[in-house]
């Protein structure tokens, strides 16, 4: 039986194309048959991607579906979901066709959207679903709650629903806590809330997180997922997010503690660490 990889890239930056049909040269010089962006991930044993977070994000959707790992390349700035740099290309080749990699589990929120005639928009995220007003000069009036109970209102610019992937992403700009990605939560954080209590949030993996769009005042709203899949939210509607079923798969190539990838791909200064004794 053939072996089959799914690479996918940006296909509008050159280089990040140049780099994709030298791992697929590389690949099929290894009799591994090559799959391109516009096939998919039916049958493919991995999904290696090239690019920035956003390329792996959309790559994301495909091997979430088929239950296929999918190891990142770092071709942008910070690539936080990446695994390996440009400069390691060849290694990942090596490693792939060796299959020389552990995959770990990233868990997922499931998403829906309940509008006042009662229809229901159902959606996934691997890093956060975003909810942002519709009108720049405007807030979007706000309930938030968890497993049923209501706890707070205020008007705010949006609201963060997130992973603890998406910890360092949307969330992590917003003033939220970083979250290490074995820990199995939900979070929830405002942004520029109008509120003197409207701090982030972390709950356990199996409450709801319940927001709901106040419906007196006329103003629509937009929930973004991955900021890739839009859900248009008109006021009376109802936003739920619980853990979610199916989780994403990342292959990883080393044993490098979240710790390291923190200091490594945010540049952080340390100074006067010792270490263990």
């Amino acid at each position: 039986m053939s072996r089959r990889i799914l690479v996918v890239t940006h296909e509008g930056r050159p280089e990040a194309v140049a780099a994709a049909d030298r791992v697929t040269a590389d690949l099929r010089d290894h009799g591994v048959e090559v799959i391109r962006d516009g096939g998919t991930a039916d049958g493919a044993e991995l999904v290696v991607v090239l690019g920035g977070d956003g390329t792996i994000l959309r790559a994301a959707e495909d091997a979430r579906e088929h239950d296929i790992p999918l190891l990142g390349v770092n071709l942008g700035r910070v690539g936080f979901l990446a695994e390996a740099e440009r400069e390691t290309l060849p290694d990942v080749v090596a490693r792939a066709v060796a299959r020389d990699y552990h995959v770990e589990e990233r868990m997922t929120i499931d998403v829906v959207v309940t509008t006042p005639d009662g229809a229901e928009h159902r959606g996934w995220a691997l890093n956060e679903a975003a909810l942002e007003k519709g009108e720049r000069a405007r807030m979007v009036e706000t309930t938030i709650g968890v497993d049923g109970r209501g706890l707070s209102s205020f008007g705010c610019d949006g609201l963060v629903l997130a992973t603890p992937t998406g910890s360092t992403a949307y969330a992590f700009s917003g003033g939220g806590p970083v979250v290490w990605p074995d820990v199995e939560a939900l979070l929830l954080v405002p942004i520029a809330a109008h509120a003197l209590f409207a701090r982030p949030m972390v709950v356990g993996p199996r409450s709801v997180l319940e927001v709901e769009v106040l419906p007196h005042e006329d103003i629509d709203a937009v929930l973004w997922c991955d900021g890739r899949r839009r859900t248009d939210v008109p006021p009376g509607s109802r936003i739920t997010v619980r853990r979610g079923r199916q989780p994403v798969r990342l292959a990883r190539l080393g044993e490098t503690p979240f710790s390291g990838r923190l200091v490594a791909k945010f540049d952080l200064p340390v100074q006067g660490w010792r270490g263990r004794p």
